[in-house]
């Protein structure tokens, strides 16, 4: 037996060279395969993606808050309120909704409901003075309007007459944008 000393330390037997193994040869030829059909997969989505949105690009950004383009088709609330213009429509809808709403206060007040298509047909047949709308008249008598469409009125007079059209009459065409208006 030998004797160790105190400033002798005994050695580890040597351990075996443990390496990784390396990549085999089918791993590595796999993966090159792999990739090649993931991109070619999605260039195959890409085109079909591009081919079936249509036009679907070329209506980006224009939605119903667009400016360049006018609305296209009828208004789905104007459609079923045939017969009016839309304005019009969109007016008397409006006009009963308040009604309604004045008639349910009524009612939980304790008063007696208003009868809502008499109120919103005598509301309809009156003047803007008559209902409180704060002393407004109708487009045709404010001359401060009517000055204002005569001057487009000239403007686009002359703008024809540089363009080699005839020009409008110019107090028919006043009476025409007035009676669009009002």
């Amino acid at each position: 037996m030998r004797v160790v000393s105190w400033y002798e330390v005994p050695r580890r037997p040597e351990l075996p060279d443990v390496r990784p193994p390396a990549p085999s040869a089918i791993v590595t030829e796999a993966f090159g395969v792999v990739v090649f059909v993931v991109v070619a997969i999605a260039a195959v989505v890409g085109v079909a993606t591009l081919v079936g949105a249509g036009r679907r690009y070329d209506e980006i950004g224009r939605g119903g808050m667009s400016l360049d383009v006018p609305p296209s088709g009828p208004d789905p609330f104007v459609t079923r309120l045939v017969g009016q213009s839309p304005s019009a429509a969109i007016r008397d809808e409006e006009i009963r909704q308040l009604v309604q709403a004045r008639s349910d206060r009524r009612v939980r007040r304790g008063e007696p409901p208003l009868d809502v298509d008499a109120e919103v047909a005598r509301l309809a047949r009156a003047e803007p003075d008559a209902v409180g709308l704060g002393g407004r008249t109708s487009p045709a008598a404010d001359p401060a309007l009517r000055a204002e469409v005569r001057d487009l009125v000239v403007a686009r007079n002359a703008r024809r007459v540089r363009a080699g059209k005839p020009p409008l009459d110019v107090e028919a065409e006043i009476e025409r944008r007035l009676r669009e208006l009002g």
